[in-house]
C-alpha cells in the first residue's frame, strides 16, 4: 500500500512539475532565458537543444542574448529562432544574437492567459489519470486478496488527498503565470 502511495505521489508530482517547466517557456512582457528551452537548431547534422551551442543571458528585462559557442552556427540558430512559435526576430552583429522582446498587447496577453488555462487543465488531467490508475491498482489488488476492504478505503481516501494537494499545486502556477502575464 506504502509503494502504490509513493508511486502515485511521484508520478502526480512528475506532472506538476513538467507543466511548470510548460509554463517557464510561455513568452511574458519580460525578458526570460526560459522562453528558449523549446528551440531546437539544425547542427551538425542534428536537432540540438539551443540551450547545448550557445551561452543565453537576459542583461535587459527585454533583452536576451545568445552567443553561440562556435560561430559558424550563427545562421542555424538564427532560422531556428525565426521558425520557433516565439514571434520574435533575431539581430545578430557576428558575434551575439539579440532578441528584443516587445511589450505584449492587450489581445495577445488574453491569448496567452487561455494558453496557460489549457495547459494547467492537461496537467490536471495528468494528475487525475495517475489516481484512476492507482485506485484501479488498488482494487485489483483488493479483488486479489492483497488488500483488506479497510485498506482499499484507506488508500482511496490517501489518494485523493494527493490529488488535491497537487491540483492545488497546478491551480497556484496557474495563478502565478498568470499574473506575470496580465503584469504591465
Amino acid at each position: 500500500m506504502e509503494e502504490r502511495l509513493k508511486d502515485a505521489k511521484r508520478r502526480m508530482q512528475g506532472a506538476v512539475a513538467a507543466l511548470g517547466s510548460e509554463f517557464a517557456s510561455v513568452r511574458t512582457g519580460r525578458a526570460s532565458t526560459a522562453l528558449l528551452d523549446r528551440v531546437t537548431v539544425d547542427a551538425y547534422g542534428t536537432r540540438t537543444p539551443l540551450n547545448q551551442l550557445a551561452t543565453i543571458n537576459a542583461p535587459e528585462p527585454r533583452l536576451l542574448t545568445i552567443q553561440p559557442f562556435d560561430r559558424s552556427i550563427m545562421q542555424s540558430v538564427e532560422k531556428a529562432i525565426m521558425e520557433s512559435d516565439l514571434g520574435l526576430t533575431p539581430n545578430n552583429d557576428g558575434q551575439t544574437i539579440r532578441l528584443a522582446i516587445p511589450q505584449l498587447t492587450e489581445e495577445r496577453r488574453k491569448e496567452m492567459v487561455r494558453l496557460i488555462h489549457k495547459m494547467a487543465e492537461e496537467g490536471r488531467v495528468a494528475v487525475r489519470n495517475v489516481r484512476r490508475d492507482v485506485l484501479n491498482e488498488m482494487k485489483r489488488a483488493e479483488k486479489d486478496g492483497e488488500l483488506s476492504q479497510d485498506e482499499l478505503k484507506g488508500g482511496q481516501d490517501e489518494v485523493q488527498k494527493l490529488t488535491d494537494a497537487e491540483v492545488k499545486a497546478i491551480d497556484e502556477l496557474m495563478a502565478r503565470k498568470e499574473a506575470e502575464i496580465l503584469e504591465v
